[in-house]
């Protein structure tokens, strides 16, 4: 299978991340998830420095929450529609920490979730280091019916460096991979409605660092600043 780059960012420009790709999200109602954070646009919450992109949680108290962090987002700028997504990052660790790198349905906005559908490239939660999580979430299979599709690797000192988390996205089937080792692949199947499968439409990328909530639970005030550090994103569209 042949791909060819459609866009990327190296993230080679010092300061805000760039603006014709990204979102800034900005809030602290919990995100659906009961997190501890506030999301901010603030310049040490989410910037762009030497290559990397940084984002970084804080203990501190704003509005009303005791933490800070950034979340990024390609909604409305970047759509992705099968094909294949590249990201090298380094995600954090320490208790509490909850990164990941997502996207969800551009229709978002009118269907709400879980109706537009959720793909998680991989998420890491702090209190279980070096087990990576990939899975699908749809409105008839989601994490609060306990019956998403959904796979855990485990390998020691994976935290401690960085790593190429990718997905190849088509119209039978989701597969993901670290430095490009296989790691699950979802298939659709007998699947045919949107509310089984509704990976058949436009979805955007997220960046983001959670603290605490349901699945990142205790905090270890000791561990902060701590930081998610992005390398690259590249997103490729097949050519068959």
């Amino acid at each position: 299978m042949a791909y060819c780059l459609v866009w990327e960012d190296q993230f080679n420009i010092d300061g805000k991340p760039n603006p014709s790709i990204w979102n800034i999200e900005t809030g602290g109602h919990g995100f659906g998830n009961n997190e501890d954070q506030y999301y901010t646009a603030n310049a040490k919450n989410i910037f762009v420095k030497d290559g990397l992109l940084n984002v970084v949680a804080y203990k501190e108290d704003y509005e009303n929450r005791h933490y800070t962090s950034a979340k990024l987002t390609t909604q409305d700028k970047k759509i992705i529609s099968y094909g294949k997504i590249e990201v090298m990052a380094k995600l954090p660790e320490g208790k509490g920490t909850w990164p990941a790198i997502w996207l969800l349905g551009q229709n978002m906005k009118q269907v709400g979730w879980p109706m537009c559908g959720e793909i998680d490239m991989v998420e890491h939660v702090g209190k279980n280091p070096n087990h990576f999580h990939f899975s699908l979430h749809a409105k008839d299979y989601n994490f609060h019916k306990n019956n998403q599709p959904t796979f855990v690797y485990q390998e020691d000192h994976m935290i401690e460096d960085f790593h190429e988390y990718s997905m190849v996205w088509d119209e039978k089937a989701i597969s993901f991979f670290i430095d490009k080792k296989p790691m699950v692949r979802f298939e659709k199947g007998l699947k045919k409605t949107k509310a089984e499968w509704p990976y058949d439409d436009p979805f955007y990328l997220i960046l983001n660092l959670a603290i605490g909530g349901w699945w990142g639970g205790e905090i270890d005030d000791k561990i902060f600043p701590v930081s998610m550090l992005i390398k690259y994103v590249k997103i490729y569209e097949r050519r068959d």
